[in-house]
């Protein structure tokens, strides 16, 4: 199952974490909008356990952010620690 995202939901998520709407390439709004991927697809995989074009989807999309975290980390840690406290994920 794919997650779909409106326009107007992806609009939101750049402009509160990039800047603009327009701002799609910045590293923030990129690990918000995986995060928020993250969350609608791991919702998918607790009522359908057997879908398992899904859980890859999620793995792969779970390394993504990692791999922009780590980027991020060593870019600017203060905006790193900012954006894992405005998220809640663990680090």
């Amino acid at each position: 199952m794919a997650v779909y995202l409106t326009k107007e939901k992806r609009e939101e998520i750049y402009t509160e974490y990039g800047g603009n709407a327009k701002n799609s390439g910045s590293t923030q709004s990129q690990v918000a909008l995986l995060t928020y991927r993250i969350t609608e697809l791991s919702k998918h995989l607790q009522t359908n356990r057997k879908d398992f074009s899904c859980q890859r989807a999620l793995l792969s999309m779970v390394s993504q952010r990692k791999r922009l975290l780590n980027y991020l980390a060593k870019k600017d840690i203060y905006e790193y620690r900012s954006l894992i406290e405005k998220l809640g994920l663990r680090k």
